[in-house]
């Protein structure tokens, strides 16, 4: 064990009152304990927390505490750091401070905590105006070694002695030389992590416009530029820029921490701070010392201001992006307020939810008919110091930008005058409400609070708790429905504005055929740029570029020394807790439809999902299935209008799902696909919950068909932003669908497959709109049927009594119509590469361990952990510079290996293929291998919100997963040895062989492969 092991801390306390109590003793506004004063304490109701606010007296830096009864504890270090251009500094700071530091100098000690940790959410984030590091665990001791190696990383980085951390996660030149050529003859071209990340950012036609429309409304302050890095100003930055960067910012002063959750004694975490960091010289504001004593001027060594914006009006800016005519996008954005006045950020998001969230809503629907482009998407952006609406006309029609401004000012003018309807937001604040009770944050509490708090306290230190207390608020905007508030508002905001832009993105498709097939990386202008580069380079310049390289892949290839991998605090498998009991779902025949009951607290909600076969669907069938799905909810009923139905489920329930699940079985060749119908409700509201979901699914009418056109356009749209933002989901899903049945099935409901059913009824869609309304009426008759029906419900016993006593029997009866039989086509191998607007590639190779005679169990959980984030981390990240990458083991399902943002496709095929004889060569110690068993486990044992639990639950019912198998899984894992994972070997090689591999990446990347892709051009 570590030297340097955090201070030994008490089991975490179990879920009783203690913790809050033991905080009301030892934080007394106004009393000074562990080097912090208190500055001031409150009771937040919604959260069932008490917020303490602390400053450390020595240091400066801010504390607020959330003292409540989760487990799953947080804690979190952010900085103010607002950027002064675009070169990326504090994403670069953000990836580079987590490599390696003065008291543990590894190489990559964030990688080495999350393969030995038990953290339910190890990262940092950089935001256009701060960054943010924060941890969780369930564990107390681990958090502490969490703390310890993230306080030390982001005050002592490794930064200021290693200038490689900087080439590797930052850029470097790399030159290219071809076999027998001379420097002379090489290709001069960037690498880096970061720049390679933001090349796939920016391939994102939203992400651009995004940026312009920041520009647009704050051109004199940091939002103007891109805080993640433009690939283009990316290469300006200096090393010493970077250091001296870090120094003014990552100052302690400029710093603010957050702790949540269930601790024994908050003082044994305020000691550690205090004692280890805070009170404690670091690099930083040594650095910046020397510099002060130097003669450096104090502005000079200050962090950068964050100046508000003077209210200013963009009229119409049109920016330009090589990518496909379908990218065409407008923006509108319309700075709403301050941050701090967070009742009328809060009000502004209920009324612009209102108008714009769905295509009811009189806004939205009213562009949507003005035939201006394909779909309205809208978000209101919190996380500044001017919050501000965004609505983006996506596939925008050519020189369209004012009419869409002018089509938004028309409507909300006649919404001033007439009213904004007051269902509307009734149900968006009934929404807000259920989410406020039911939080679900998709991370740890923690985290997601500590980013929120931040939403005002970064702006003003007596705002720490401001944007977290709204539940007042929430009814405040409900007694002001009876007033004109909202219409007053709606006017200032849209109307009346000082400070709003109008930005449109225009696409200027690049001529296939002048894309030569080595640009697999650069752009024109990058790669002209690079070629005058190397022009100006001496042979010496270019020989320093090689060996710069060959320095840097050589610490990249360096093990760490035993005894610098020793000073990281780690927990042994001993540390680990029992196993949590997970109860298999137990399903209630007696109910009036068989239903798998799941007693879990709730927070006072009720979960209800059904779920209806799909095995007498035929196979060409299944993508009606899939569109089926998709116009529930956005079509009248034969009791309601499509905006009545909009604000009927909003106001009464908390959500309305319509989706499509398969599930494999036991034998690799059986899939069962099934339509899942997913609510959820106040416990109030039972009756809704019991009622709507069958209103929609049995009277639906299928019959205003430019309606219809529009949603499926939306769809397509959605897809197509899919594949560019998250190509290797769907690489993952298409090479499986090349071995295994229920992938096959899979591809056609939501994969290419149906992506090109999709554009072929939308191209042929005035023909075929009469027969797809015949095809949606007798499947809808076919599907929701009690004909192999199972029922799902979450909640508390008088909640299940009364939901049944509302629902009977859902309406439903037996099947009469004759049945069909799912034939599904057996898998063909086809390696495709698909053709996307991107510079980067996402690569994915998938099989069935089964096809492939392999037996798998809860050892392959640790060699996965092993493989994604030992070998494959260092090699395909680190040295490949892509983003992100790894190998997924799901037991008995799938085995799969996958890169994301990479900048080419042939290296890291060629990685992946050594994977096998990396783990037949393993030869780790035996802290370094208990940490992999620890982290396996702890994702086994991650906490679980109520709705995502009753949806695992389902999910091992339907899969046919024996009783216990969760435990025997994680006692797999606690069992693996060394030799276990060596003997595994053989195995990945051969899944490295024999998994069928998919594309998806720019057009020049893939021609820059060697491989024998049959490729297509996807968005054409």
């Amino acid at each position: 064990m570590s030297t340097t092991r955090a201070p030994e801390a008490a089991p975490s306390a179990p879920s009783t009152p203690s913790a809050r109590a033991s905080a009301r003793e030892a934080l007394v506004p106004g009393s000074a304990t562990c080097g912090f004063s208190v500055e001031r304490t409150q009771t937040i109701a919604e959260l069932d927390a008490d917020a303490y606010v602390l400053r450390h007296e020595a240091s400066g830096a801010r504390l607020l505490y959330l003292a409540c009864e989760d487990e799953n504890k947080a804690f979190a270090i952010a900085f103010k750091t607002p950027p002064a251009n675009s070169t990326g500094v504090f994403h670069i700071l953000e990836h580079s401070v987590l490599c390696g530091s003065a008291k543990f100098p590894v190489k990559e000690p964030f990688v080495d905590l999350i393969k030995s940790s038990m953290q339910t959410f190890l990262n940092a984030m950089t935001y256009p105006d701060k960054t943010i590091y924060p941890v969780a665990s369930t564990n107390e001791q681990d958090l502490l070694n969490l703390m310890d190696v993230y306080m030390d990383a982001v005050l002592n980085p490794a930064i200021y002695t290693k200038p490689t951390i900087f080439q590797q996660e930052g850029w470097h030149y790399e030159l290219d030389v071809p076999e027998g050529g001379s420097l002379r003859d090489g290709t001069l071209r960037y690498n880096g992590v970061v720049f390679n990340e933001m090349k796939g950012a920016l391939s994102d036609p939203m992400n651009v416009l995004d940026d312009a429309v920041n520009a647009a409304l704050f051109p004199k302050t940091p939002y103007a530029f891109e805080s993640g890095g433009d690939p283009r100003a990316i290469p300006q930055l200096t090393y010493d820029e970077f250091l001296d960067t870090h120094a003014r910012h990552y100052n302690l002063a400029n710093s603010y921490i957050t702790l949540y959750g269930d601790f024994a004694d908050v003082r044994r975490e305020l000691t550690f701070l205090d004692e280890r960091y805070l009170s404690q010289p670091y690099a930083a504001a040594e650095r910046i010392e020397r510099q002060r004593a130097a003669g450096a001027p104090a502005e000079a060594l200050a962090p950068n201001p964050l100046p508000m914006q003077e209210p200013t009006v963009c009229a119409h800016r049109r920016v330009t992006m090589d990518t496909t005519p379908e990218n065409a996008l407008v923006g509108m954005g319309y700075v709403i307020g301050q941050a701090l006045d967070t009742f009328r950020v809060i009000a502004a998001d209920v009324l612009f939810e209102a108008i714009l969230g769905s295509n009811e809503a009189p806004v939205k629907k009213a562009i949507i008919e003005a035939g201006l482009g394909g779909n309205v998407v809208s978000y209101t952006s919190t996380a500044c110091q001017q919050p501000y609406e965004m609505i983006i006309l996506q596939n925008a029609q050519p020189e369209v930008a004012r009419a869409f401004r002018g089509v938004i000012e028309d409507t909300c003018r006649g919404l001033v005058e007439q009213g904004v309807p007051r269902d509307r937001l009734e149900a968006v604040i009934s929404n807000n409400e259920y989410a406020l009770r039911q939080r679900d944050y998709g991370v740890a509490d923690g985290v997601a609070l500590a980013c929120d708090a931040l939403s005002t306290w970064l702006y003003d230190d007596e705002a720490a708790t401001s944007a977290l207390t709204c539940g007042d608020i929430y009814a405040e905007l409900r007694d002001a429905l009876k007033g004109d508030f909202f219409e007053t508002l709606l006017h200032e905001l849209v109307l009346e504005t000082d400070h709003a832009a109008l930005v449109e993105l225009v696409p200027t498709e690049a001529d296939a055929a002048d894309t030569a097939a080595g640009d697999a990386v650069t752009d024109p202008g990058e790669a002209a740029e690079l070629a005058a580069r190397k022009d100006a380079m001496s042979d010496a310049d270019l020989q320093q570029v090689v060996d710069g390289v060959a320095e840097l892949r050589r610490q990249q290839e360096a093990e760490d020394a035993p005894e610098d991998r020793a000073k990281l605090p780690r927990l042994r498998v001993a540390d680990i807790g029992p196993a949590r009991p997970d109860e298999p779902a137990e399903l209630d025949e007696s109910a009036p439809i068989p239903c798998l009951r799941h007693d879990i607290p709730t927070h006072r909600l009720a979960y209800a999902l059904t779920y209806f076969d799909l095995s007498h669907v035929s196979y060409v069938e299944l993508p009606y299935v899939k569109v089926l799905c998709r116009l529930m909810q956005q079509l009248p009923t034969a009791r309601r209008t499509a905006a009545e139905l909009d604000s009927y489920i909003g106001s009464n329930l908390g959500f309305l799902s319509f989706t499509t699940e398969v599930y494999q079985q036991e034998d690799w060749r059986l899939a069962r696909p099934v339509l899942l119908v997913s609510a959820g409700a106040l416990s109030e509201k039972i009756d809704a919950l019991a009622t709507i979901p069958r209103e929609v699914w049995a009277e639906t009418l299928f019959e205003d068909t430019e309606r219809m056109r529009d949603v499926l356009t939306q769809m397509r749209i959605a897809m197509e932003q899919t594949f560019i933002t998250a190509g290797h989901q769907a690489a993952l899903g298409r090479a499986l669908s090349y071995v295994s049945p229920a992938a096959v099935i899979s591809e056609q409901l939501g994969g290419v497959d149906f992506y090109r059913f999709l554009r072929d009824l939308l191209d042929h869609f005035d023909e075929r709109a009469d027969a797809l309304c015949d095809t949606l009426r007798g499947l809808r008759d076919r599907i929701f049927t009690s004909s192999g029906t199972i029922a799902s419900f979450t909640g508390s016993d008088e909640d299940y009594r009364r939901y049944w006593e509302a629902a009977g029997t859902l309406g439903l009866e037996p099947r009469t119509a004759r049945a069909k039989e799912l034939f599904v086509p057996m898998p063909e191998p086809q390696r495709e590469a698909f053709i996307i607007p991107s510079d980067v590639c996402y690569l994915g190779k998938a099989t069935d361990p089964r096809v492939l005679g392999l037996a798998t169990d809860g050892s392959w959980g640790v060699a996965a952990n092993a493989l994604s984030y030992g070998f494959l981390w260092n090699e395909i990240r680190v040295k490949g510079g892509a983003y992100g990458c790894g190998f997924r083991a799901i037991p008995d399902r799938q085995l799969s290996f996958y890169t994301y943002r990479d900048p080419a496709i042939d290296p890291s095929i060629e990685r992946i293929a050594r994977s096998g004889a990396w783990l037949r060569g393993l030869d780790a110690d035996r802290e370094t291998f208990e940490g992999f068993i620890v982290s396996t486990v702890a994702g086994q044992d991650a906490p679980v919100k109520p709705y995502a639990l009753t949806k695992r639950r389902n999910g091992e019912y339907f899969s046919g997963r024996p009783a216990g198998w969760r435990e025997q899984l994680r006692a797999d894992m606690l069992a693996t040895t060394p030799e276990r994972l060596r003997e595994l070997g053989d195995a990945v090689e051969l899944v490295a062989e024999q998994a069928p591999a998919c594309v998806f990446g720019g057009r020049g990347i893939i021609e820059a492969s060697d491989a024998d892709w049959n490729v297509v051009d996807l968005l054409a």
